[in-house]
Order: C-alpha cells, then sequence, then structure tokens
C-alpha cells in the first residue's frame, strides 16, 4: 500500500510541476508579441482594416491625379502585401509552436492525472473485494 500511495505522491507532483509551468511560464519580449500579433491578425478587425486599407490605397491612385504614386497595376501595393505575408507567417509560426508546447504539457498532465485515476479505481477494487470476502465471511458465521 505504501508503494502505491509513492507513486501517488510522485504523480501529484509531476501534475503540480506541469500546472506550475502552463501558469507561470516567463514569456520572452517576441513570444509576447507573436502571440499579439497571431491573435489580431486572425481577427475580422485586422481582415475589415486591410480591406478598408488596399480599398483606400486603390481609390487615391485611381481617382486622385496629383497624388498618384502606385499607379494601376498597383505593383507596390502587391510589394506591400508581400511583405506582409512573409513577415506574418514566421511570426505565426512561432506563435503556433509555443501553443503546441503548451498543448503537449497539458497532454501529459492529462496522461498523469488518468494514471492516477486509474490507480485509485485499482485500489478503489481492490478494497470493494476485501469487504465482499468480509460480507461473506459474516453471513457464514
Amino acid at each position: 500500500m505504501t508503494n502505491g500511495k509513492q507513486n501517488f505522491s510522485k504523480i501529484d507532483n509531476t501534475i503540480k510541476k506541469n500546472n506550475h509551468l502552463i501558469r507561470k511560464r516567463k514569456l520572452t519580449f517576441g513570444q509576447k508579441a507573436s502571440d499579439r500579433l497571431t491573435r489580431f491578425c486572425g481577427s475580422w478587425t485586422f481582415i475589415l482594416l486591410l480591406f478598408i486599407f488596399i480599398g483606400i490605397w486603390m481609390c487615391i491612385n485611381i481617382y486622385f491625379i496629383f497624388v498618384r504614386w502606385d499607379p494601376y497595376p498597383f505593383i507596390l501595393l502587391n510589394f506591400v502585401l508581400s511583405c506582409l505575408a512573409a513577415i506574418e507567417a514566421p511570426i505565426i509560426l512561432m506563435s503556433q509552436n509555443r501553443e503546441e508546447e503548451k498543448s503537449k504539457l497539458k497532454m501529459e498532465r492529462d496522461y498523469l492525472i488518468d494514471k492516477k485515476s486509474e490507480r485509485e479505481i485499482g485500489d478503489i477494487q481492490k478494497d470493494l473485494d476485501e469487504i465482499k470476502k468480509l460480507l461473506k465471511t459474516l453471513k457464514k458465521q
């Protein structure tokens, strides 16, 4: 019985350590920035603002004669959007890698909790078997 209790305490310590790692991890500036950028770039606000920006860019370059800096094929606009995509992609990938690390810790914690529950259920089953045996012996007397 003591060995089982020791196993439970090892599992409990590992679960507590994982919970602590998930909640209290120190993030670098780059990690925080990538999380914020990913959260913003994956929103409808960003998409709407991007459409508005592109619409204004195109209107200025088509309708205003004196301010044209990027005539019709909009080469500069294509360049800006390509640069935006080239910068966003690795930042979003960094954020996804961090999310994957967090999910791995959570899966490990869940596995340990399941393992602990399985052992506890096994102990309860043993106790129930002992109770059944005791009840049978009491009925015979």
